[in-house]
């Protein structure tokens, strides 16, 4: 049973190497950095905008509310991306960080709209574009959630499958008898 365990910890230890589609930590941590940054830069903006003005110009008050919550996604988003960039193989991380990006992207489409009808197009457009900016780290990430999965999955089946194994071969051994020493 010993040399079961040593055989099932190597071919775990192995698994997620030889997956394809699954980067080497030092690069996932590198494009949890550059996500990380990128949120970063929407904050400035965040803050130029004026839901109050805008309530003045017949807005609804409820961009008040949105914009403290892009504020408020924005450090979870980045809280979340450096607690994943510690232990980037923890699906729930990955999982968690790709949602909250989600609810900030919702967020911030809404408040784009009101800045360039309630305050000024150029702030607005460039709101957008910041946010847009990191597509291509969420498409990364999300991308990597799936493949992290399914090597999870994996690593999972290989295990149930040698629990199992070792299960039958020990339900299978003859009982000791007794008054014999092991």
């Amino acid at each position: 049973m010993f040399n079961s365990i040593l055989a099932l910890s190597a071919l775990t230890g192995l698994l997620p190497a030889q997956t394809a589609g699954i980067p080497p930590e030092w690069e996932t941590r590198k494009d949890i950095e550059t996500l990380t940054a990128q949120v970063k830069r929407i904050s400035p903006l965040l803050a130029e905008l004026n839901p109050e003005e805008w309530a003045a110009k017949g807005a609804s008050p409820a961009y008040i509310t949105q914009r403290k919550s892009a504020q408020d996604a924005v450090g979870y988003v980045v809280n979340t991306a450096q607690r994943l960039a510690v232990t980037p193989d923890k699906l729930t991380l990955v999982m968690e960080t790709y949602f909250r990006l989600q609810s900030l992207d919702s967020v911030i489409g809404s408040l784009v709209e009101a800045a360039s009808r309630y305050q000024n197009p150029s702030l607005g457009q460039l709101l957008q574009g910041v946010a847009g900016e990191n597509n291509v780290n969420k498409e990364k990430l999300r991308q990597y959630m799936l493949d992290l999965a399914a090597v999870k999955e994996a690593e999972f089946r290989l295990i149930d499958q040698e629990a199992q194994r070792c299960r039958d071969r020990t339900s299978t051994q003859p009982a000791p008898k007794k008054g014999t020493a092991k």
